[in-house]
């Protein structure tokens, strides 16, 4: 291998010879050494571009070569006294650089005692550097591009000449024959022609007024013709077209200001951090948390870019080619979006570093982001396609079909929708990631179940711990009002499907987690909703509680065994929350009985088999599956038939929390309450004809029985394996107290695993015997991890169905008339029956029961699934959904029957008895809750005299008292208001009334507020009111109502007083800044961007601003259908629809502790000093009269 470079020296010396006779420039100068950085003088000789150096003028041979081509050469300043080398100082030297244009070649430093002898160096060598030529080559390239270019221009120009050329010729040959014929027609009219010369000068006044009339009977015409052009709706269809291209250009700035903001000021700053010698974080997790993000901000730029051109050239809109660019660019979505859940992940995991955090927060401070979380702009990405689709559905409704981009537009939204379905439902799951990061991060001490992706956040609320027994003896009601004025026993609870945290809140707002019973397990929880006299933490609760206590029961199985009592507010929020609660539990149990029996070492939250039974989840004619997943771990409806929908409510195998209060909040949209509560009635009293057999093959998988499924045995070899029937054993039975067993839930409480299912019978019964009498009686099944209890020694007939987690480990089947202290029916839970039932139809042995013992027992099975499927949707309706059997006395006799024949059913379970009591007595119950103020008394209010004025009355009562009342008013609306744009609607008033009242109720506020202010005479009385009104307002925010605020605020922007020059100049600074920061938090700007994320971070009690709901709202009203081409009812739409309702009815249900003061309430409510806006403004020009212009 050549390890150095060759060269000609013999020629290299001729060349020398050359340059020291023959060059340029030849001259002693000083060279600096670059070993000691020591100024030696050499003899340079330039020749050509070659400088050589020697160390005389007579040496032979050079001492160094340069080449000179692409250097530069410049003069240098001279260095400092110090940096020279014992030269005199009074010797003036003159230096100058030769800086070579490549790589690793340090400059050569030279220096000359005469500055002209510097100066003319300096210019031979940049003469030899050639950089001129170089320049002019680069010039002479550029011209030689620029005129190749221009000749193939020549030729083509050449080409389209000679086309238009040949075609001139053909049109001159044409026309020559066009102008023979008429000549000839002109030869054949001449005498006629002769005869028209000689017409009357009256005729041919005649013919030109004929000739005027018709231009203006033309112009006439077209002039009707544009008018109803512009009035038609077509133009009106291309006026709304440009208005939404303008907006799509509005929202898509927006959206690159928001990437921008995403890569400038995180993921730069975050990557320079990394790179840092102590890296808070690490190059990886950098680009796990913002993969994609910069291509796709510079995606977008380039297709804001392009729309921005196109607007220029407004009215032509053409945007489908921008579209046709775009979209092969827009798959990196789904690469973001699948990784959307783990950037999240990671980026709690890093924040866990103190100086990561300590960096991050430093970031989201920054004004650009208007304090805005990272985990905010990590989001915005993920609703961007939906957008587009939104876009695009509204520009082809507008678009007509003969529309030239019409095709380009319908195949963009066609492949934005394929794009979409794998993204279509992960904006709630987002949200719901958001939210348990947002009240992890809440919390000091952290909470890593909040981690977990399928922890969905049901509900959260304040409710006060009682103490325990030992501790509380007999608490009074005074005690209780101490408790709650002092905060004591205040918490802040929040439920999710599978945990429930209680913590408490310090003054500066951050969350503790109780360190004893601050994270409870819903598994190892049971809920006693009434708390019996018999119960050791009962104190008198239907006299010192009024019943809103409730009990949880935790019996860790490492642990030992607690309680945590809790009291609601009132009886709605106590009922909210047992629902909730009871409901979550009941899911977690029916997973857990169901994954016990058919996985052993399942550790998905639904049972494999669900998951893996494709027909479950398989799109049909009458239903759609989207791809992504509920929190219950399987596909979540896009589209349904009724039919399907109603099937699905009723369906055996299990129940989502999220679909039974989508589907009770939107049902009126598709179908009725009458329908409902049919199809609930016929599955209780027909389940066999009323369930459809894809239901039922989950319970009894065999060829056996009357429902005709496939035989489970072909499917799965391990199930039938699993299912094999075990030996016979007897164990004598124990029994538990029934004080334990949950009052309002329906099912019992199951272990994580079963490890055997140990069944023994006796031989059977005669063939005489009745079907009744071959109905089997639950005595004895091992179950393993279940939590241990002291036994308690009842009587052999007391055994009670009605388990809790304390259900004995052994119980065992036998036939009933064995014993006579039995009862002749099955009395069984409904968990445990379920897990024998399915445990025994999983093998087709016949040792151990005969055919007809199995199909009793299937059918008894049947029953019970089937009734305790009902009271759960009654119970969840009742207790949630209250306001439609107050307002629909049909629906609440259809279900107070329903429920009398449940109970008057022989059969029914004391656990299921209990139920149905419970549901039957809250419906049954009229009486309103007197604790707390309605509209009509404040109708009353209003009619009294107005005893106080302004200014006696303190910004802190006039607040309060502001926040009670448009509190009263919120939580009146009931949420069935909020469906079908009642209140866009001609007849609004009758449709949606309290809507209406809200509405108001607003406007007489912001009347009041205006009203108040310009009554005042004087210029410093108006300005100290207005002082006051922020004052107020300010307090209203601290009391998170924002419906207060925006009240104020709306009418301090009323042109009547806004214009009031001289009276805002009174106001202090500080007001105004403050008034400033209001507005930004209730400004409509980006959707009430600002509002929304401030709502996202408070807690109830809280008075959002209506308006911004009911926008969402007609926004997906307008945007989607309520049902597809098919007839399928669009699934999707009632679920946005319900998210929304869901949370404006989390703010209704927390109350406001503020006590009702009758004088403010008064004055707020007084009408007589209110004006209208015309007399509003007069008296603002009289008060500051226009100023003449010049």
């Amino acid at each position: 291998m050549q390890k150095s470079v060759r060269y000609n020296e013999g020629h290299a010396l001729y060349l020398s010879v050359v340059a020291r006779k023959e060059g340029s420039k030849r001259g002693y100068l000083s060279k600096k050494t670059t070993e000691n950085s020591r100024w030696t003088e050499k003899y340079f000789a330039l020749y050509q571009n070659v400088l050589f150096y020697f160390e005389n003028d007579q040496s032979a041979r050079p001492s160094g070569i340069y080449l000179l081509e692409g250097c530069t050469c410049e003069r240098a300043p001279a260095p400092k006294v110090s940096a020279i080398s014992k030269e005199p100082v009074e010797k003036q030297q003159h230096y100058f650089l030769v800086i070579f244009g490549h790589e690793g070649q340090k400059p050569l430093e030279l220096r000359s005692e005469d500055e002209s002898d510097c100066n003319e160096w300096v210019e031979c060598i940049q003469q030899a550097s050639y950089s001129d030529i170089m320049i002019e080559r680069e010039i002479l390239m550029q011209k030689y591009i620029h005129l190749v270019q221009i000749l193939e221009t020549e030729k083509i120009a050449a080409n389209q000449l000679r086309t238009q050329l040949e075609d001139q010729d053909t049109e001159i040959e044409r026309l020559k024959a066009e102008i023979v014929l008429l000549n000839k027609a002109k030869e054949r009219m001449l005498p006629f022609q002769s005869n028209q010369e000689e017409e009357d000068p009256d005729i041919k006044k005649i013919k030109k007024v004929q000739s005027f009339m018709r231009g203006w009977l033309c112009r006439r015409k077209w002039k009707i013709i544009v008018q109803d052009y512009i009035c038609s709706p077509h133009a009106e269809s291309m006026r709304k077209r440009n208005q939404i291209v303008f907006n799509m250009v509005e929202s898509e700035t927006e959206y690159v200001h928001q990437l921008s903001i995403l890569v400038n000021c995180f993921l730069r700053p975050l990557r320079m951090a990394a790179s840092s010698k102590k890296p808070p974080i690490s190059h990886d997790d950098v680009s796990s948390i913002f993969l994609n993000s910069e291509t796709i901000m510079f995606l977008h730029e380039i297709f804001h870019q392009g729309l921005k051109a196109r607007i220029a050239n407004w009215p032509t809109l053409v945007l489908a080619d921008l579209f046709d660019i775009l979209l092969p660019m827009l798959n990196i979505y789904q690469e973001f979006v699948r990784n959307h859940q783990y950037s999240l992940q990671v980026l709690a995991n890093c924040k866990q570093n103190r100086d990561f955090d300590k960096l991050l927060k430093q970031y989201e401070s920054n004004a650009g982001c208007e304090g805005r979380m990272l985990e905010t702009f990590l989001t915005y990405p993920m609703f961007q396609i939906p957008r587009y689709i939104i876009t695009l559905h509204e520009l082809l409704a507008h678009t007509p079909h003969e529309h030239v981009e019409r095709k380009s537009l319908e195949f963009a939204k066609s492949k934005l929708e394929e794009l979409s379905k794998m993204m279509h439902d992960e904006v709630s799951d987002t949200e719901n990631i958001r939210k348990n990061l947002a009240i992890e991060r809440m919390i000091v001490e952290g909470c890593d179940i909040l981690l977990d992706t399928s922890q969905t956040f049901v509900r959260q609320g304040s409710l006060i711990q009682l103490p325990s027994s030992s501790e509380r003896g007999m608490l009074s009601k005074v005690r209780l009002g101490s408790l709650s004025l002092r905060k004591e026993g205040e918490r802040q609870c929040f439920l999710f499907t599978k945990h429930f945290l209680i913590c408490t809140r310090t003054s500066g707002g951050k969350l503790h987690l109780l360190k004893q019973g601050g994270t409870l397990s819903l598994i190892e929880c049971t809920l006693i909703e009434e708390l019996d006299a018999s119960d050791e933490d009962y104190n008198a609760a239907g006299q010192g509680f009024s019943h809103l206590e409730f009990k949880i029961v935790v019996e860790p199985p490492d642990g030992q065994s607690f309680s945590v009592v809790l009291l609601a507010p009132s009886r709605q929020e106590k009922a909210a929350w047992t629902s909730d609660i009871s409901q979550c539990i009941d899911n977690i149990r029916c997973n857990g009985l169901m994954t016990s029996v058919f996985e052993e070492n399942s550790k998905v939250s639904v049972p494999h088999m669900i998951k893996s039974d494709a027909r479950l989840h398989k799109d049909d004619v009458d239903i759609c599956f989207s791809k992504t997943l509920n929190s219950c771990k399987v596909p979540q409806i896009r589209y349904a038939s009724v039919e399907r929908l109603l099937e699905r409510l009723t369906d055996l195998r299990f129940l989502s929390i999220d679909f039974l209060n989508t589907f009770l909040h939107t049902y009126r949209i598709f179908t009725t309450a009458t329908v409902v509560i049919d199809k609930l009635a016929d599955i209780y009293k027909k389940p066999f004809t009323s369930i459809p057999v894809r239901s039922l093959e989950l319970f009894f998988a065999t060829n056996q029985g009357s429902w005709g499924s496939d035989p489970l045995n072909n499917k799965s070899p391990r199930l039938c394996r699993k299912f094999s029937s075990p030996p016979p054993i007897s164990i004598p039975s124990r029994t538990s107290s029934p004080v334990h067993c949950r009052k309002l839930s329906l099912s019992s409480p199951v272990g994580v695993k079963v490890g055997a299912l140990d069944l023994s019978t006796t031989p059977p019964l005669s063939a005489a015997n009745s079907p009744t009498s071959s109905h089997t009686v639950l005595e004895s099944v091992s179950l393993d991890k279940f939590i241990p209890e002291s036994p308690s020694s009842t009587e052999p007939g007391d055994l009670s169905p009605c388990r809790s987690p304390s259900t004995p480990r052994h119980l065992r089947y036998r036939q009933s008339g064995v014993t006579a202290g039995e009862s002749s029916r099955c009395t069984m839970s409904p968990a445990s029956a379920f897990a024998i039932a399915t445990a025994a139809a999983g093998h087709s042995s016949s040792q151990g029961f005969s055919n007809s013992e199995k199909t009793c027992d299937k059918e008894f099975i049947i029953r019970r699934a089937a009734t305790n499927r009902v009271l759960n949707v009654l119970r969840h309706w009742v207790s949630k959904h209250s306001q439609d059997f107050d307002l629909n006395s049909e629906l609440k006799t259809g279900v107070i029957s329903l429920l009398e024949e449940v109970l008057r059913d022989p059969d029914l379970l004391p656990q299921e008895r209990k139920a149905a009591t419970n549901i039957l007595s809250a419906i049954s119950q009229d009486e309103p809750d007197d604790t707390q103020l309605r509209i009509e008394d404040i109708l009353q209010m209003a009619e009294s005299p107005k005893v106080e004025c302004f200014e006696s009355l303190s910004a802190m009562e006039m607040a309060e008292q502001i926040t009670l009342l448009d509190h009263i008013v919120f939580r009146s609306i009931p949420y069935e208001e909020f469906l079908g744009q009642g209140w866009m609607k001609v007849d609004k008033t009758e449709r949606t009334p309290y809507i209406m009242k809200t509405s108001q109720h607003f406007n007489d506020m912001s009347n009041l507020v205006a009203s108040q202010i310009m009554a005042h005479s004087d210029v410093g009385s108006r300005a100290g009111s207005i002082e006051k009104w922020l004052a107020v307002a300010d307090i209203c925010r601290c009391l998170n109502n924002y419906n207060g605020v925006l009240e104020i605020t709306s009418a301090l922007n009323r042109s009547a007083i806004y214009r009031l020059k001289k009276t805002w100049a009174k106001v202090c600074k500080q007001t105004k800044a403050l008034m400033d920061r209001l507005q930004k938090i209730v400004s409509s700007e980006g959707r009430f961007k600002n509002l929304r994320e401030t709502l996202k971070n408070c807690n109830p009690p809280c008075v959002p601003y209506l308006g911004m709901y009911l926008t969402d709202l007609a926004f997906i009203e307008e945007g989607t259908p309520n049902f597809t081409e098919d007839g399928l009812v669009n699934f999707s739409k009632m679920r946005m629809i319900s998210h929304i309702i869901r949370e404006i009815r989390q703010f209704q249900q927390a109350p406001y502790r503020i006590e009702h003061q009758s004088k403010v309430t008064q004055f707020l409510l007084d009408k007589t000093v209110v004006m209208d806006e015309d007399t509003l403004y007069e008296l603002s020009l009289k008060i500051e009269p226009r100023v003449p212009p010049g």
